[in-house]
């Protein structure tokens, strides 16, 4: 009798370890899920604005970068100017994400380093063109690093 109840002491404290185990899985992964979500982006200067979100892409998908999604607005339709947004990876020279004369553009990029499977750092912000005489304006430049 020793033995067959032992036995049973065994499973049901197997039983009680998976559980436990399997509720540290679900509980580590809604953590996870916690800190990878979508946080809110405004950048905004006279003329040009971006409204939307942005957030971090997981290291185990490709591409792995800042992922922002969004609207791209030409605030003032009279002015004559384009708007863009001004990326750049962390190593990487300058881009643009070309916008609209008075117009909204949706946008929903990865910004990401091709090279290597994890990008650390983004800089961005919201710019108006003013042509090539006159310096472009921009809101303040944003930093995005992952954690």
């Amino acid at each position: 009798m020793t033995s067959r109840r032992s036995t049973k002491q065994g499973l049901s404290m197997r039983k009680l370890a998976t559980a436990v185990v399997a509720a540290g899985l679900f509980f580590g992964g809604m953590g996870v899920a916690v800190a990878d979500s979508a946080h809110d982006l405004v950048m905004r200067t006279p003329g040009v604005g971006f409204v939307g979100t942005y957030q971090w892409q997981p290291t185990t998908k490709i591409p792995s970068g800042l992922h922002v999604k969004g609207t791209l607005r030409d605030e003032n339709n009279d002015d004559g100017h384009n708007v863009y947004l001004r990326i750049r990876v962390e190593g990487y020279a300058w881009g643009h994400l070309t916008g609209a004369q008075r117009r909204h553009v949706k946008v929903d990029k990865v910004f990401s380093d091709g090279a290597v499977l994890k990008t650390k750092q983004v800089r961005m912000h919201a710019c108006i063109d003013r042509g090539s005489l006159r310096p472009d304006y921009c809101s303040p430049e944003r930093l995005f690093s992952r954690k």
